[in-house]
């Protein structure tokens, strides 16, 4: 049994904004995606132990989501108390899904444990308490999710091993103010068949709000759709990263050099899809 699992990077490859509900929450269509890397969560014997490049922003917070997800975990299962190493190697509030990957994570592991079925219908309800993205981060693979984003359906097509490239240029984005700055026009639904297709057919309704919050995320889109061969370049999430994806290893390899000597201060990460 590992006692380790990647809590794998989500990406949004189209984000459609359909309505404000009445509950705060918001209405989404939208095609999840997960790339090869992302933070690492161990189990341990107790307590939470941050490391990584990006422990210094995050700390040792008791109310960690990790914690909050194997707390909710044990509420409804029973069984030992667990403690957690996370190697946070995402960047924070970056529309990466980080804190839901890295609770997800924490569920594989406590299941892996306990012999149980991480994507059990016990299991995603209890992560969909836990927030939006998190039952979409159990399985971390190609998925439609509407409503909040925790109705989820299989997508068509496969995109696994697609060379992807993510660039954050180290401006935190927090969600809040960027959901509130959507301008509530709703621009259609997703578009049907291949993930792929429908990704270039789709859009990201909340570039617009965070490129109002933080004008860089504009630049970073402008760079990433300048490389060649870039097949989609879009921003994921809330921001502030965005992605690239590009037809081969080569063209990943030339975009990912490109952004590095423009920009030697932003956060990039050359890998895969899943």
């Amino acid at each position: 049994m590992s006692l380790n699992e990647t809590a794998y990077a989500k990406l949004n490859l189209a984000l459609h904004m359909r309505k404000r509900r009445a509950d705060g929450y918001h209405e989404i269509e939208t095609l999840f995606a997960f790339t090869e890397d992302g933070d690492r969560v161990g189990l341990t014997d107790g307590g939470l132990v941050v490391e990584g490049p990006f422990a210094g922003v995050l700390g040792n917070d008791s109310d960690n989501l990790i914690l909050r997800a194997a707390n909710a975990y044990r509420a409804h299962f029973g069984g030992a108390e667990a403690g957690f190493r996370l190697d946070k190697n995402l960047p924070i509030a970056a529309g990466l899904g980080g804190g839901s990957a890295d609770a997800a994570a924490a569920l594989r592991l406590l299941c892996a444990r306990d012999g149980r079925d991480p994507l059990s219908p016990e299991l995603v309800e209890i992560a969909a308490a836990l927030g939006a993205d998190i039952p979409a981060c159990l399985g971390s693979i190609l998925a439609l999710g509407q409503g909040r984003g925790d109705e989820l359906a299989t997508a068509e097509g496969n995109l696994a091993g697609a060379p992807v490239l993510l660039v954050n240029p180290m401006v935190p984005m927090p969600t809040g103010p960027v959901f509130k700055g959507w301008d509530q026009v709703d621009r259609g639904p997703l578009a049907g068949g291949d993930a792929l297709g429908a990704a270039l057919a789709g859009r990201n309704d909340l570039e617009a709000p965070a490129i109002a919050i933080a004008p860089v995320v504009g630049e970073l889109l402008g760079l990433l759709r300048a490389q060649p061969d870039v097949v989609l370049a879009r921003m994921s999430g809330s921001g502030a990263t965005c992605f690239a994806l590009f037809p081969d290893a080569d063209a990943l390899a030339v975009a990912d050099r490109a952004v590095a000597q423009a920009q030697p201060d932003w956060w990039r990460l050359a890998t895969r899809l899943r």
